[in-house]
């Protein structure tokens, strides 16, 4: 784990490719990846800026939806996360450092595609919590195809629920919830600016992710409540090792950033910290792009 108090060149900071293969079925576990990623277990310093807020992420288990859970609570938050059933281990990782920050913390396992389980969740997590004031919509599905051809409608399906209408139905189950003041965050992707030619289905879900939060904002200030955007290049997730790349890219991926390498999941975190304290009061409507120096436009 890297000191992120200490000053450092960035290039160096964390590792660099070429990586090893490390193929796992979808969803995957973190703690298989090598090298494992750093999403502020160790690394992540809090200051009290969320203190006495109660968070809902999506995603919550693994990659950047754990950096920004792991980040809430050690800036004061309770933190409620949902997560696939087979991603119990990684989940229950967080829960324990969650709570060993004295916060409170809520488990959600489902499946976001079931209509059903995505409103149950957002009032699970209401009980659990005691209310809601930070909703982050994280959970994604990435799997690539070489070809338009082999993009079955089941993929696109599988994509299009997980990463659209799973954010459609968890807003609309949240929203009577947020208090004025309150915060949304979305996960998009350089991928919805720059789209690879492999990933159709899910460049298409980020760039509407984009769209969808812009609108959204709009709506939503009208309550008080924030409504943003992430968008992240080249960050090192178990989603790159279970099919989001062919292999061959996961052993260069990040190699193409300007750094030579990916970014690690905590440091993007503060972002979602930003986004969801009142330090980001005047920021709504936003897309923040964390790209490795690639930029979005």
């Amino acid at each position: 784990m890297a000191d992120r108090l200490t000053l450092q060149d960035p290039r160096d900071q964390y590792p660099k490719p070429p990586f090893p293969k490390q193929p796992q079925p979808a969803p995957g576990i973190a703690a298989q990846m090598d090298p494992t990623p750093d999403h502020g277990e160790e690394s992540y310093v809090g200051s009290g800026k969320l203190k006495g807020r109660k968070a809902l992420v999506t995603g919550g288990d693994s990659g950047i939806g754990r950096a920004a859970a792991i980040a809430y609570a050690r800036e004061g938050a309770d933190v409620a996360i949902a997560y696939l059933p087979s991603e119990e281990s990684d989940a229950q990782a967080v829960i324990a450092l969650i709570e060993a920050e004295g916060r409170k913390a809520v488990a959600l396992p489902g499946d976001v595609m079931d209509e059903a389980w995505c409103r149950q969740l957002v009032d699970d997590a209401v009980a659990g919590l005691g209310g809601l004031d930070i909703l982050v919509i994280n959970a994604g599905r990435q799997q690539f195809r070489d070809d338009v051809q082999v993009l079955s409608s089941d993929d696109f399906d599988r994509t299009m629920k997980t990463n659209l209408y799973a954010l459609h139905w968890i807003v609309q189950a949240a929203v009577p919830h947020l208090p004025a003041g309150a915060s949304v965050i979305t996960t998009a992707s350089i991928q919805a600016y720059d789209p690879s030619a492999i990933l159709l289905d899910y460049a298409t879900t980020k760039a509407g992710i984009v769209a969808y939060t812009k609108a959204l904002a709009k709506q939503l200030i009208e309550k008080g409540i924030r409504a943003n955007v992430v968008a992240p290049g080249p960050f090192w997730t178990v989603m790159q090792s279970t099919g989001g790349q062919p292999q061959e890219k996961v052993t260069k991926f990040g190699e193409q950033s300007q750094f030579g390498r990916p970014g690690q999941p905590v440091e993007i975190a503060p972002i979602y910290v930003l986004l969801a304290s009142q330090e980001g009061s005047y920021i709504t409507g936003e897309v923040y792009g964390v790209t490795g120096g690639a930029g979005i436009a």
